[in-house]
């Protein structure tokens, strides 16, 4: 046995740990909950100089599992984690990896797949990965996905396929225990070995074309040869497992099994419930009620003939569910085990029962309750545990009187020769009779600057109103059920299709009423976007903006995944730390430069582009009525606003708007508009005689604020060209009408 430490550390902590241990080449990752830590604690470990693993962070799950993909093909040992919609977003990039055979490793948290949304534990997630042609381990324990990390890679090279190592979320991958990892890295190198690919891109004397065009037969071929890998992975595993023990000293099975040899009731529960299980068979145990439990470690390949040895001796199988095949009576593990005890002429009675989903608990009572159920005759076969019913008779409550009339006191007109909307002049006493479709009574915190903003926003599109928000702190703080901050009709979809959704809104309107089944009149759609959600939904941004929908898109950029603890986002500043962007020996914080969404969205020529700032907010509100008035008028207006969030700026809740305005007078955050294509300046901190250097706003944060150490003197001198060269070139534009 090799030499080992104790640590105290959770499933994520010891997923980073493991993988830092191995080294990998590459890491492409996207951050989403519960899995987030896993990149955020390997990134720490990157700052601190404790390897050398190139974490990529992309836009969205679909191109990080891009990214691992291109670096498998390239020789490299690749690493990723995920989580519930993140694997469903990168789902079809799956089977690309197992079927060409290139092998890497990915952790999953497992979490419930929305809607509605959730962030708890469950296994609705991982059963998607079941028909992917993956390995999947699945780890009921911190020591468990340790362990399982590092044997998960020689067994994926071994048999070149992917290897998944599912965990529970919330439950395993946050909670710490006590747990054993090797003292020296070098020892878990020696183990996984040298990769010596067979076939890589980057081969020039011997070149292949990977992932060429196939038919029948071929195809067929290649599906066979991919369940021949999967049949050679049954044998592996359990030979790799039993390497790794000499190692270790601990040993894993395809299946773990406590007190089960002579049970009458014999449960099946997959993941962390199976410690509660255990401590429930020991209770019962003591009152002579003969008991036992069971899981396994591996659920690709689904190792049924290990498994249905268990099932010979008791007279009930409990099988517990934390997923649901909707409408097949029961859950992926049941319909697996019934298939398995059929074939081998197996006649035990099995009870199903869903648990546990949306994250909810599975304690040793709960546990106690289904094993005492076993030894009852008339019991319902399939059923959901810990549900309540609903009242249908109730009413729904209406927490707000609905805003439909609003003020109309602002004017605008499109001036035919300029080519422009003119707003009229207004006071900011207008401004104050609108009613607020955003209430107070909402979860944000104190000094966010979402409300602030959606609000101000809002207070200048008179008329009924129609919002979709992406996920992100906005939605998360304002509808928390069952009850909403919104009192005008709202709905959520996820990152990547916020605007895909709204433009379906938007177009089934015009169709309705095209149809005279809705009475005319004028709706302005408002698509809220933030906490990263122009990276991961700018193609669906870019999508509706290049068809052009009549409909208005307000980022509120505060500079990074703020929603899931403040990862980086492609908003972020340069040098800016954040729990992805760390400082440290080998970091001075994010390496690269914010993206320039409104020329990103210039490129698609839509009708009217701008950005807007609290501390302006006279600018704010004529920018808003233009957009509403372009929105009706013309197509796709795209409104952004730089957006506090002091928790992870690191400043206080009370000063945000003089930060919000030393980031506009620094430039960093512009203030313009393109009307039809042609760019208008709205403020010039120069003319202004306002103008500040951007180190100045950057150390009134937190996390920009190590960037006044001299050391970072030619980071901060990098950011401060690349502002005045953005700057420069808006000037220009704004001067020359290019």
């Amino acid at each position: 046995m090799e030499k080992q430490k104790m640590v105290f550390e959770s499933g994520n902590e010891l997923a980073a740990y493991a993988a830092k241990q191995i080294n990998y080449h590459v890491m492409g990752y996207y951050p989403i909950t519960p899995s987030t830590q896993i990149a955020e604690n390997l990134d720490l470990m990157k700052a601190e100089g404790k390897h050398e693993i190139a974490l990529i962070a992309a836009e969205g799950e679909h191109s990080a599992a891009g990214i691992c993909y291109g670096a498998s093909v390239a020789g490299a040992r690749v690493f990723n984690a995920t989580s519930a919609n993140g694997l469903l977003y990168a789902l079809e990039q799956f089977p690309v990896q197992s079927g060409t055979r290139f092998p890497m490793v990915m952790n999953v948290a497992c979490r419930t797949v929305s809607g509605p949304l959730s962030i708890k534990g469950d296994h609705s997630d991982i059963m998607y990965m079941l028909n992917t042609g993956w390995i999947i381990l699945f780890a009921h324990s911190p020591q468990a996905v340790y362990d399982m990390n590092i044997c998960a890679l020689k067994i994926a090279e071994k048999v070149k396929l992917p290897v998944v190592i599912a965990f529970d979320g919330f439950f395993t991958s946050h909670q710490k225990n006590k747990c054993q990892v090797f003292e020296d890295d070098q020892v878990v190198q020696n183990f996984v070995g040298k990769y010596l690919p067979e076939y890589q891109i980057l081969d020039f004397e011997h070149p292949v074309t990977v992932g060429s065009y196939m038919n029948e037969p071929d195809l067929m071929n290649n599906k066979y040869q991919l369940h021949l890998a999967m049949e050679e992975a049954r044998e592996v595993i359990p030979a790799i497992f039993k390497e790794y023990e000499t190692i270790s000293n601990r040993a894993y099975q395809y299946v773990e099994s406590y007190q089960n040899e002579d049970c009458d009731v014999l449960m099946f529960v997959l993941g962390s419930g199976f410690s509660s299980a255990k401590r429930a068979v020991d209770e019962l145990r003591k009152d002579d009620k003969k008991v036992g439990v069971v899981t396994i470690n591996v659920l690709r390949p689904f190792p049924s003939k290990e498994l249905i040895k268990h099932f010979k001796v008791p007279k009930t199988v409990i099988v517990c569910d934390r997923q649901d095949s909707y409408g097949a009576n029961g859950g992926n593990m049941s319909l697996e085990i019934k298939a398995a005890m059929q074939e081998a002429g197996i006649t035990t009675r099995v009870i199903t029962r869903i648990y546990g989903l949306g994250g909810r608990d599975f304690y040793k009572d709960d546990a106690k309750a289904l094993l005492l159920m076993g030894f009852q005759k008339d019991v319902k076969l399939f059923d959901y545990l810990h549900i309540y019913p609903g009242k249908i008779e109730q009413p729904i409550t209406q927490f707000f009187k609905p805003i439909k009339e609003t003020p109309d006191d602002f004017k605008c007109v499109y001036n035919e020769e300029k080519q422009i909307m003119e707003v009229k002049p207004f006071t900011l006493n207008q401004i104050a009779k609108m009613p607020q479709r955003l209430s107070g009574g909402h979860g944000a915190c104190p000094g966010c600057g979402i409300p602030v903003n959606v609000n101000l926003l809002l207070s200048a599109i008179s008329g009924n109103v129609v919002l979709l928000f992406q996920t992100g702190c906005g939605m998360v703080v304002t509808t928390s059920y069952p009850k909403t901050s919104f009192k005008v009709p709202y709905v959520h979809n996820l990152f990547q299709n916020g605007a895909a959704t709204l433009s379906g809104i938007v177009e089934a309107f015009n169709q309705k009423v095209k149809r005279h089944e809705y009475p005319e009149g004028e709706i302005t759609f408002i698509m809220v976007s933030g906490d990263g959600g122009m990276d991961i939904g700018m193609g669906s941004a870019l999508g509706a903006a290049l068809r052009n929908h009549h409909m208005i898109i307000f980022e509120y950029d505060n500079g990074g995944y703020m929603n899931t603890g403040y990862q980086l986002s492609y908003s972020t500043p340069l040098g800016a730390k954040s729990s992805t962007s760390h400082l440290g020996q080998d970091q001075f914080g994010k390496s690269f430069f914010n993206k320039d969404m409104p020329a990103i969205m210039a490129a698609t020529n839509i009708p009217y582009i701008a950005t807007v700032a609290e501390s302006n907010p006279i600018d704010f509100v004529r920018k808003a009525i233009k957009a509403k008035a372009y929105a009706k008028e013309f197509g796709l207006a795209y409104l952004r606003t730089l957006s506090a969030c002091p928790l992870n700026w690191g400043d206080q809740p009370n000063l945000e708007k003089s930060v919000i305005e030393a980031g506009v007078n620094s430039c960093y955050f512009p203030l313009f508009e393109i009307e039809q294509g042609k760019y208008n300046l709205t403020y010039d901190p120069q003319k202004a005689k306002k103008k500040i250097p951007l180190i100045d706003w950057f150390a009134m944060m937190q996390r920009t604020k190590h960037l006044s150490d001299p050391k970072y003197t030619k980071i901060v001198q990098a950011a401060q060209d690349e502002v005045d060269r953005r700057f420069e070139i808006l000037k220009k534009r704004a001067d020359d009408q290019i």
